[in-house]
C-alpha cells in the first residue's frame, strides 16, 4: 500500500493541472504566441511551449514515483517538532538558540551545515545543471530528492537527539547553512521556520571586528589549522564587500525560505529582540504555536541577558562584542557603509528602510 505524502499529492495535482492547461492551450491555439497562424510571432516560441510540456510530463512522472515513497522512520524525530533558525552569521542566532535551548524539552543542533551541503551544490556548485536529467539535484526528480533531504535530516537528528524523538523540539541553528534554506523548508513543509534578520551594516561591523588578527574568530581559525586572509587588517574595504555579499547570499535565501514556507513561521528582527527580549520571545513562541511553561522564557531571557555575561568575555575582539543596534555608525568608515548599502540594497530597503 503506497504511503501518500501531502506535499506529494499537492504537487502532483498542480503538475497535472499545469500540464492539462498547456495541452488544452495547444489544442485550442490560445497559448501559442509563436505560431505564425495565431500571432505572427517567430515559430521558435512554439518550440519553447512544447519544451514546457515535456518538462511537465517529466515532473508528473517523478511525482507519481513519490506517491509510493516510504514514510519517515517510525519512532524518529517528528518533522513538526523541528524548528529552523535561518539567518546570516553575526545576526544573534547563538543568543536566540541559547535562550530557546533553556526551555524544557528543547534541544539545540548547532550548525549542522546541512543547508550548505545541499545549497552550495544546488545554487552555486552546479549552476545550470538543474535541467540535466541525470544530475543528482536536477529538477527532473526534485520531488524525490526533497523527500530524501527530509529523510536524511530526520534520520541524523534522531541519531543525535533520541530524546527529541520521544517528545520535545529540536532547534536547528543554520546561519552558515542558510544558503540552502529554501530547499530545507520545501523538503520539510511541516517544520517551523524562524527568519532572524539583522541590519547588514551591523553584521559587517561585527564580522570585521571578528576577522582581525587577535580576535576570537581569527584565533579559532589558527587553532584549527585553517589559513585566513588578513583582509580585515590589510584590505578592510575588500573584506567588507565580501561580508556584504555573504550577507546577501544567506539572508537572501533565508528570506526566500520564509516567504515560501507554508508551515508555522515567524520573522524576528535582532533589534526588537534586543529592545524587548521577553516580549519578542513570547511572540515567537505564540506565532509558531509552541506552548511553553509559565516561567521558562523569563528564566531563559534572564540567564542569557547581555548584562549577565562576564565583562572579561565581551568587548572588542570577543565573541560577545557590543550587542548595540546601530553601532555600525561608530565602527565603519563612510566608504564601507556605502559598500554595504550598495551590495545589500534590496534587503536593506525591505527590512531597514530610511
Amino acid at each position: 500500500m503506497p504511503v501518500f505524502n501531502s506535499r506529494t499529492v499537492i504537487e502532483l495535482a498542480r503538475g497535472i493541472r499545469a500540464f492539462l492547461n498547456l495541452e488544452a492551450g495547444l489544442t485550442r491555439g490560445e497559448i501559442l504566441p509563436g505560431d505564425p497562424d495565431v500571432s505572427g510571432q517567430p515559430a521558435s516560441e512554439l518550440a519553447r511551449v512544447r519544451m514546457r510540456l515535456e518538462e511537465k510530463e517529466r515532473e508528473i512522472a517523478g511525482l507519481k514515483q513519490r506517491l509510493a515513497a516510504p514514510a519517515p522512520r517510525a519512532g524518529g524525530v517528528n518533522p513538526e517538532n523541528v524548528v529552523w533558525i535561518f539567518c546570516s552569521n553575526r545576526s544573534g542566532s547563538t543568543w536566540l538558540s541559547s535562550m530557546m535551548g533553556e526551555v524544557e524539552g528543547h534541544e539545540v543542533w548547532n550548525e549542522p551545515l546541512v543547508g550548505k551541503l545541499f545549497g552550495d551544490l544546488y545554487y552555486a556548485g552546479a549552476a545550470g545543471h538543474q535541467k540535466v536529467k541525470h544530475y543528482i539535484l536536477g529538477d527532473y526528480h526534485k520531488g524525490s530528492w526533497l523527500d530524501s533531504i527530509q529523510s536524511f535530516v530526520l534520520s541524523e537528528a534522531t541519531a543525535r537527539f533520541p530524546e527529541v524523538a520521544e517528545g520535545g523540539y529540536l532547534i536547528i541553528k543554520e546561519p552558515n547553512g542558510s544558503i540552502g534554506a529554501p530547499l530545507l523548508s520545501e523538503a520539510m513543509p511541516a517544520s517551523r521556520v524562524i527568519f532572524l534578520v539583522r541590519d547588514p551594516r551591523d553584521v559587517a561591523a561585527s564580522g570585521l571586528d571578528a576577522a582581525r588578527k587577535g580576535s576570537w574568530q581569527y584565533e579559532n581559525a589558527a587553532d584549527r589549522g585553517w589559513k585566513r586572509e588578513a583582509l580585515a587588517d590589510n584590505q578592510p574595504d575588500v573584506w567588507v564587500r565580501r561580508r556584504a555579499q555573504n550577507y546577501v547570499r544567506h539572508a537572501g535565501k533565508a528570506r526566500d525560505a520564509y516567504e515560501a514556507h507554508k508551515g508555522p513561521k515567524v520573522l524576528i528582527r535582532y533589534e526588537e529582540l534586543r529592545d524587548d527580549t521577553l516580549g519578542t520571545m513570547e511572540r515567537l513562541y505564540s506565532t509558531l504555536g509552541i506552548e511553553v511553561g509559565g516561567g521558562d522564557l523569563a528564566r531563559a531571557v534572564e540567564k542569557h541577558a547581555w548584562e549577565n555575561i562576564p565583562e572579561k568575555e565581551k568587548g572588542q575582539g570577543k565573541f560577545y562584542r557590543k550587542a548595540k543596534p546601530g553601532g555600525w555608525r561608530e565602527d565603519l568608515t563612510p566608504g564601507q557603509v556605502e559598500i554595504v548599502e550598495q551590495v545589500s540594497a534590496p534587503l536593506l530597503k525591505e527590512f531597514y528602510p530610511g
